[in-house]
């Protein structure tokens, strides 16, 4: 189970904002009407803002302190219809953006799960899956919380606290320059708590993922947990990646919590330095009453917007942190490029002595293929095979030997380092991946099965591969207990098929290889799964299938390939011996001693 350290890239590395905002606004851009919308109400809420406070210096200074009440109800009517313009302009200015934050999220996680999967198997090898499922979801979702927070409003909050300033500066320029005054202090603080956050909220979403992954492991192999009675051991590695979590997060709220009780300190000493100036100013005749109670509306507005920027930073922040892993994701390079150098023809090629073909030439062919999944730990080392059209080849040897790596670097999900795999005479990487697959058929020792109907798990929804479901099923006898299942084909599958059984599933997954009707098999322990009974079913639609049909069969039971046209031992990455069954055995080498130790139990 993992249980390692953050990953570094998680954490790590300079944040641009410019730079990934820009990079995002590439999302938010098809809904521009509806953002120029938004943009249009922002400077109007501010005016209603800033209008309130002037409507009552004027209901104060005009009418109040002068007695005269003839006009009052006009200012009270201007001030009622002011707010409820605001009310309805911040109604619709807050849908518009919720519902296009709702729209680029969308877009998002549409265009992250399109490049997940078409990221080389070898990304699937490094990253845990709860940090991959963590990017799509909680890292997307942290987009959403920044449009709830109104990112553009953050314009209007900066538009406001620019009209304020000025409209204090003409109503009385010292009193707005004593207020002012505790405004260096505020750049500081929030300068300083900048960075801090930052990487706070970097270890937040790494530790997040962390959590993720161990609860997808825990989840999916919670049947081996119970049986081997490791349900509190987990339980404490959960609590340990839970408290690493919650500690994450303390910095967070700590800063988040100075940062707010800052901002509201140096509010109310901004009110209190009006009061004790401007209550002096009145006194001398200098000041209205009406200008004080304006000024300490004004800095109740002003420091207003200065704390929910507080908070909108913190949110900021934390899609800023979301946003570098997303690209960090998107910036993976997907599934290798086009192999562009010059490939030989195939009459051009040179090939060990003795094997000669025409100038037609074979379907496959390994030539010199060199791989390791690890740097100086090769699992293939100068591995040459040649298949040709038809042929049945049997993959022999021991585990970790090198055959599933032979048929993970034919259908490309890993690149071969050294040498070429040839398919009808053309390296495979001068072909797309997607068009290599099509004419490769895989079933693995553990069949993979999605919750949907048994007739969708053997089409996976291909339109041509659905009009062979049932001829598909009927070849390898999976018709029998299909049709005696309640819906038929249209029985629904559970996750990872657990109302089905282990045989059943494996039937279902060569139904679904003969429904795509490929031009080569490869069969890796394909029924390793299954029982005797089902073996024999299955050997019998195996016959049928790879009639007409080139096929590559990886076993351990060697009964079961013994009428392979060819049988290949593979040997800590080497090919070690080649031939018929009676060839091999004749030969007493690698083959015959395996043969002994399964058959004689020599």
């Amino acid at each position: 189970m993992y249980h390692g350290g953050i990953y570094a890239e998680e954490i790590a590395g300079k944040a641009y904002d410019t730079r990934l905002l820009t990079r995002f606004a590439r999302y938010v851009a098809p809904y521009r009407t509806a953002i120029t919308a938004v943009l249009v109400t922002v400077p109007l809420v501010a005016a209603c803002r800033l209008a309130q406070p002037w409507i009552i210096k004027l209901a104060i200074d005009g009418h109040i302190t002068t007695g005269r009440l003839a006009g009052l109800e006009g200012i009270a009517l201007a001030f009622l219809a002011v707010l409820l313009s605001e009310s309805l302009l911040a109604f619709l200015q807050i849908y518009l953006l919720q519902s296009v934050g709702q729209r680029v999220m969308a877009d998002m996680r549409n265009e992250l799960y399109r490049h997940v999967m078409h990221l080389p198997v070898s990304w699937f090898d490094r990253v845990p899956t709860g940090s991959a499922v963590t990017r799509l979801t909680s890292d997307v979702e942290v987009l959403g919380e920044m449009f709830a927070s109104g990112i553009i409003t953050i314009v209007g909050d900066v538009m406001l606290l620019v009209g304020i300033i000025s409209v204090m500066l003409w109503m009385n320029l010292k009193l707005s320059l004593v207020t002012f005054s505790v405004l260096p202090l505020l750049l500081y603080v929030a300068w300083a708590f900048r960075r801090r956050m930052r990487q706070s909220f970097r270890e937040v979403r790494a530790r997040l993922g962390r959590l993720n992954a161990f609860l997808a492991e825990s989840i999916g192999g919670i049947s081996i947990i119970q049986a081997f009675n490791r349900e509190r051991d987990e339980e404490r590695r959960f609590s340990d990646l839970n408290a690493s979590y919650r500690d994450a997060n303390m910095p967070v709220i700590f800063w988040d919590a100075s940062l707010y009780a800052i901002v509201e300190a140096l509010s109310s000493i901004a009110v209190a330095l009006i009061i004790w100036y401007g209550g002096g100013e009145i006194i001398r005749g200098a000041l209205t009453f009406g200008v004080l109670v304006a000024f300490i509306q004004y800095i109740e507005k002003f420091f207003t917007p200065i704390r929910d920027l507080s908070a909108k930073y913190s949110v900021m922040q934390g899609a800023m942190a979301a946003l570098e892993r997303i690209f960090a994701l998107l910036d993976t390079p997907a599934d290798k490029p086009v192999h562009q150098a010059p490939v030989p023809a195939f009459a051009e090629i040179d090939r060990p002595p003795g094997e000669t073909f025409g100038q037609t030439p074979p379907l496959i062919e390994f030539r010199n293929v060199s791989f390791a999944y690890r740097e100086g730990d090769n699992a293939l080392e100068e591995f040459s095979l040649v298949v040709r059209r038809g042929e049945r080849i049997a993959l022999v040897g021991e585990s970790g030997g090198g055959k599933t790596t032979i048929t993970r670097l034919l259908t490309r999900l890993y690149e071969i380092d050294r040498g070429s795999i040839l398919i009808d005479g053309i390296d495979v990487r001068n072909m797309r991946g997607s068009d290599l697959r099509r004419r490769i058929g895989i079933v693995l020792q553990d069949p993979c099965l999605f919750a949907g109907s048994i007739e969708f798990n053997i089409c996976l929804g291909d339109e041509e591969a659905r009009l062979r479901v049932r001829t598909a099923a009927a070849a390898v006898g999976a018709d029998r207990f299909i049709e005696r299942l309640p819906q038929g084909y249209g029985e629904e599958v559970r996750e990872r098929g657990n109302n089905l059984s282990v045989g059943e599933k494996q039937l279902i997954s060569f139904a679904r290889a003969v429904a795509f009707d490929p031009e080569v098999l490869v069969l890796d322990e394909a029924t390793a799964s299954v029982d005797s009974a089902s073996e024999q079913m299955i050997q019998e639609g195996i016959r049928g299938l790879m009639q007409g049909r080139t096929s590559l069969v990886i076993a351990h039971r060697l009964s079961t390939i013994q009428d392979a046209d060819r049988i290949v031992v593979v040997h800590r990455g080497r090919k070690s011996e080649e031939g018929t069954h009676q060839e091999l055995m004749e030969a007493k080498g690698l083959y015959y001693r395996l043969h002994q130790l399964q058959f004689n139990g020599l």
